[in-house]
């Protein structure tokens, strides 16, 4: 490795400084690089006729004194390294000879080196005639620093300062030789000045020799260096060159007056209505935001300096709200206003109120809401949108006409604006039983069943319940009813345990007389699953029940299948016979017996269909309370 580097170094001979003493011809560079920590490789090249007798090298301090310090001494019998200089363990020396060139070397070698290595050394060459030549270089010692630091001023910088005020600082540290610091804005070099820029440096050198540079800058800011980013720039010099590298990007705080102001209103399009919030933001153009004050109406109002909080506004907080700025150090003035409008629905205002007619009058309903906005009017009833305007006319009521009506009021550009009013028509009558009597399943835990009677009327009917058996025409207790009222009437129920026949009556009486209906119950031997249940009515929890069909048609269909069965095995009866007596049919035992048999197949059948037909009376019986015997 060492050979190769010498014969770099031979190639190179013509740029090289040399000196020479008598006949003998030294060649050495004027200056080595080296890394602080590095190796250091100085090569001294000479011209002889044969290898050199003697060699000696030294060194000499920096500063004043010149005096030459022995480090290495070299002879054909002897190599010493001088134990007391400051290269004891750290210093080699190689030789090498070319005998066809006539050119020999001798190469010092420095491992680890120091700061206090950067110092001239002296090649010495002697030949066999004590003639003798040297060469002189100095090594030079680099280390990089590491990266710069910048800090800049937490405070604001304003513009109206009369001196330039400080930025930031940029701190780079262990440099060898001296880095150089430079600083930029928006990428511009930045030069000092004698108005409006300062650069102060600093430079300090370590007890370990390394060098660390501060530097200051200094500006007269403007309004558009808020918006500038700010940094330095670090040059140092490495073996055989120069290196650069930059600091992280800073933004800087600038202080200016503000000489306008803008309103803001949050949310910014929607639509205000009565029990909102409303922020109303208040922005100078300055940097810091000067003291605000909001006025509406002429009065002060409270506020969080820039912004106006309006909670559960109203529609007298209409109107203009002003803010006005006070910026103490400059005495500038600014200001800016907005107009703001709370809307709303009045409560609905619906005539006549509950009303109270007669069968076959007429009314007209009438519902306003006073609004700041445009609205629209819908009736509905039972659910059902009956009419889309403010007037609502009933014509020949009845009791189909009575129940609740309500009025709904919308703003369609303001949807969240809804009110809505109930009206109550009653239509006074004698009371009216809309269906029969309803009944329910059969429960399976106690074997009972529920009653249920409606009746409509006003004033609302009262309703009795009575229960009397068929068989023995007593009357039966009663359980106590529950009535509920609806919109229109009255729903009754009562629990019964048909343990007999009975007949049940729903009486319903009001001052304009008396209504009533009954409903044959019999006895319920078991649950039947069809049963029909109860349909839900107005009232609550209370069912209605619906018209029953009647089932005497379906039963007179089953009787008349039976019937028809009857014939035909008569008919095929009386064929079997007519064929048995003109002999088609063989006499013996086996004919007589099919022939029973065929008999007796018919009396089975008949026995089945009767047993089909008592239990179908029992079901049906149970269902409709109508007594039928088989023959039926």
């Amino acid at each position: 490795m060492i050979l190769r580097y010498i014969a770099l170094l031979v190639a190179g001979l013509s740029v090289l400084t040399s000196k020479t003493w008598a006949v003998v011809d030294v060649s050495m560079e004027d200056r080595v690089d080296v890394s602080l920590k590095g190796q250091a490789v100085i090569p001294c090249m000479y011209n002889l006729e044969e290898p050199a007798k003697m060699i000696v090298w030294f060194t000499k301090l920096p500063g004043r004194d010149q005096s030459r310090i022995r480090i290495y001494y070299y002879d054909i019998q002897n190599e010493i390294i001088d134990e007391g200089s400051d290269y004891a363990g750290r210093l080699n020396v190689t030789h090498s000879y070319e005998q066809q060139n006539r050119r020999g070397s001798a190469i010092l070698i420095i491992d680890s080196v120091q700061l206090s290595d950067q110092r001239e050394f002296i090649c010495v060459v002697h030949d066999m005639l004590t003639d003798s030549g040297e060469g002189h270089t100095r090594l030079q010692i680099f280390n990089s620093p590491s990266l710069p630091v910048i800090e800049r001023t937490h405070t604001g910088i304003s513009i109206s300062a009369e001196e330039p005020s400080k930025v930031a600082d940029c701190t780079v540290n262990d440099g060898y030789p001296r880095p150089n610091i430079t600083w930029y804005k928006d990428r511009f070099p930045l030069q000092q000045s004698d108005g409006d820029i300062k650069i102060m440096e600093s430079v300090t050198i370590k007890p370990n020799g390394l060098f660390t540079v501060e530097s200051g800058l200094f500006i007269q800011v403007e309004k558009t260096d808020k918006d500038a980013y700010f940094y330095c720039e670090v040059k140092y010099f490495v073996p055989g060159g120069v290196k650069m590298t930059e600091s992280k990007k800073i933004n800087i705080t600038v202080h200016y007056p503000t000489t306008d102001v803008r309103l803001y209103l949050n949310p910014p399009d929607k639509l205000i209505k009565e029990g909102d919030t409303v922020e109303i933001r208040c922005e100078g153009n300055g940097n810091p935001q000067p003291v605000f004050s909001f006025t509406h109406k002429g009065e002060d109002l409270r506020s969080e300096n820039e912004i106006l909080l309006l909670e559960n506004v109203k529609r007298s907080d209409s109107g203009t709200y002003e803010c006005l700025s006070n910026d103490f150090e400059t005495g500038i003035d600014a200001e800016d206003s907005i107009n703001i409008t709370v809307h709303y629905l009045d409560r609905i205002v619906l005539t006549p109120e509950d009303t109270v007619l007669h069968q076959g009058q007429d009314l007209t309903l009438t519902c306003n809401a006073l609004s700041s906005l445009p609205t629209n009017t819908a009736w509905y009833k039972d659910g059902m949108r009956l009419i889309e305007k403010h007037v609502l006319e009933l014509h020949n009521v009845s009791y189909e006409t009575a129940g609740i009506y309500i009025c709904e009021v919308t703003v369609p550009s303001l949807p969240e604006l809804q009110e809505q009013k109930s009206v109550q028509i009653s239509v006074r009558g004698k009371p009216m039983i809309t269906e029969e009597i309803a009944v329910g399943p059969v429960s399976k835990a106690d074997r009972s069943v529920n009653l249920t009677c409606y009746a409509q009327g006003y004033p609302f009917p009262n309703i009795t319940w009575t229960l009397a058996d068929r068989q023995t025409g007593q009357p039966v207790p009663v359980s106590e009813a529950e009535n509920q009222k609806t919109d229109t009437g009255v729903v009754s129920m009562i629990s019964v345990k048909a343990m007999t026949q009975l007949t049940a009556n729903c009486s319903a009486t009001n001052e304009f007389g008396t209504v009533n209906v009954s409903r044959k119950i019999e006895a319920f031997a078991r649950v039947t699953p069809s049963t029909t249940q109860a349909t839900s009515t107005k009232g609550k929890g209370l069912t209605v029940p619906p018209k029953q069909p009647r089932t005497g048609g379906g039963s007179g269909v089953i009787i008349a299948v039976i019937i028809i069965c009857l014939l035909l095995i008569a008919i095929l009866g009386s064929v079997l016979y007519f064929l048995y007596k003109k002999g088609k049919l063989p006499c013996g035992r086996s004919g007589k017996q099919d022939f029973t048999k065929e008999k007796a197949s018919k009396d089975d059948i008949v026995m089945e269909m009767k047993s089909g037909k008592s239990e179908e009376a029992v079901l049906l019986q149970g269902i409709n309370g109508d007594k039928k015997s088989p023959t039926e």
